[in-house]
């Protein structure tokens, strides 16, 4: 018999794309962690003018070349990674939390609660994500803080939306029925009869969409509108890079292969988690 472990990873690693996608998040993960020892040049994720190495190709020196002040394109690449995914993991940290109990709320209880929530969830959904995130962050100063702000005030309706669902069909089975006619409160049916039980498509659900908030955030710094310079991130990085087209091209290329292969092994990862988590198969 194999170990409960063991029976999980064999179950995630069904789907070999979904071990590529859990590979490519490993390695992200790690440099990014150890970005200061891993990286050739850790002294420039930070305001390092090197102009007699200003604007090379790729070598050995420099794998992913240099940028117009000489500073190593690989090492902010990595350094990058870090702000990315605390922007990921701090966004749906804020947001999910949000979404659950509004979707718990308005599932569970009819009438007017389920009117009013649902609403303004579809209030919000009705707005495209990239157009609210610039509109909030219009009234706000442009930075890290106030761009995981804004992402996540336009992501807890997904989640909302996504609860909502699942709690309308787990509130017909016949455990969230004896827990009511046995006089449970409705907390503990929310959160101890319900909630578990849409646990499996909310986690698919972040995992999913790490990367898809890892994009948005480099879109926003792309704009101008995220983490301002000189420290690193994929969005500004590709918008600088994008002025030197097609001479310079390694300015540009390599932060946009960086978030593509963020977004690639978050969603590649998540059907793993779904497969994982889909007790049905």
């Amino acid at each position: 018999m194999l170990w409960p472990r063991s029976r999980l990873w064999h179950r995630f690693s069904r789907n070999p794309l979904s071990v590529v996608g859990f590979a490519i998040m490993s390695v992200i993960v790690l440099a990014a962690l150890l970005a200061p020892w891993v990286t050739p040049y850790p002294l420039h994720a930070g305001a390092v003018v090197d102009i007699s190495n200003s604007g090379k190709p790729p070598s050995l020196a420099h794998p992913f070349g240099t940028d117009t002040v000489g500073r190593d394109i690989l090492t902010r690449t990595v350094f990058a990674y870090r702000l990315s995914l605390l922007l990921g993991i701090v966004v749906l940290s804020l947001a999910t939390p949000v979404g659950v109990i509004v979707g718990l709320l308005a599932g569970y209880f009819a009438g007017w609660r389920e009117t009013v929530f649902m609403r303004i969830t579809d209030v919000f959904l009705s707005i495209p994500p990239l157009v609210l995130a610039l509109a909030i962050l219009g009234f706000l100063r442009p930075n890290m803080i106030n761009a995981m702000i804004a992402v996540s005030a336009m992501w807890w309706p997904w989640y909302a939306r996504l609860t909502y669902n699942v709690t309308r069909q787990v509130a017909t089975e016949g455990y969230v029925a004896a827990a009511e006619v046995v006089g449970a409160s409705a907390f503990h049916i929310l959160f101890r009869e319900i909630l578990p039980n849409c646990a499996a498509p909310i986690v698919t659900k972040m995992t999913l969409d790490l990367g898809f908030v890892i994009l948005l955030g480099s879109s926003l710094s792309f704009l101008g509108l995220g983490v301002q310079p000189p420290t690193p991130d994929l969005g500004s990085m590709v918008a600088e890079g994008a002025r030197y087209l097609p001479d310079l091209w390694w300015l540009a290329v390599f932060p946009g292969l960086a978030i593509l292969c963020a977004v690639l092994g978050f969603n590649l990862m998540g059907d793993g988690v779904r497969d994982l988590l889909d007790v049905e198969r």
